[in-house]
């Protein structure tokens, strides 16, 4: 995928060409709007309005990285659905079933090619995960998700959330801090590795 010739391309207006740009990056738009907001519907609606948003704006992009630049329009997104949500506190942030009752284990994590016992365990750690992600304040959420869920490094998450790059490393080693505090209460479900890492930590 030639992505400098598409952006082009979409900057004068060739909808095919975005909508190739949407194909590539779909994925990691909707898992990080899904990680910041931990609902399937409202990431959905999350994603599908970055995409527009992102058509919109096309021609302000001016070079750098893409990635960066489309995760911050998702970001924003969240932001926004967030303020939303807190205005209308009743929306729950759980996945749920059509009739309503909270899902314990999303479709989403499980692993089709697990055992039956580690698909449990799998959906169990997913959820505990997610339960300390959305226990962090916002700005801190967003950051973790964008460094260690989606893997940008710190200069792209600092284009992505609009913030210098001291105030990201600040973030994140707070954001990490949190979340190891917050993942004892689940230490049983944690990864051999990451027990004996903590506990050479303590």
């Amino acid at each position: 995928m030639d992505e400098t010739a598409l952006i082009r391309n979409a900057q004068h207006g060739d909808l095919d060409a975005f909508n190739t740009l949407v194909l590539a990056y779909q994925d990691i738009v909707y898992n990080t709007a899904l990680r910041i907001l931990g609902d399937e519907d409202l990431a959905a609606d999350a994603s599908q309005e970055t995409f527009i948003s992102a058509f919109r704006a096309i021609n302000s992009y001016r070079g750098g990285s893409f990635r960066a630049w489309l995760l911050r329009t998702v970001t924003n997104a969240c932001y926004d659905e967030l303020r939303r949500i807190k205005r209308r506190p009743t929306t729950p942030l759980e996945p749920e079933t059509e009739d309503g009752d909270e899902v314990e284990s999303p479709r989403w994590l499980a692993d089709p090619n697990a055992s039956p016992e580690n698909q449990l365990d799998q959906a169990e750690l997913e959820h505990a995960i997610q339960h300390c992600l959305e226990n962090l304040p916002t700005d801190f959420r967003a950051v973790v998700v964008l460094a260690d869920i989606q893997g940008l490094d710190y200069a792209e998450v600092a284009v992505a959330v609009k913030k210098p790059l001291g105030t990201i490393k600040s973030r994140l080693a707070r954001a990490r801090l949190r979340l190891r505090e917050c993942l004892q209460a689940f230490r049983e479900l944690l990864p051999a590795a990451f027990r004996l890492e903590e506990e050479r930590d303590l």
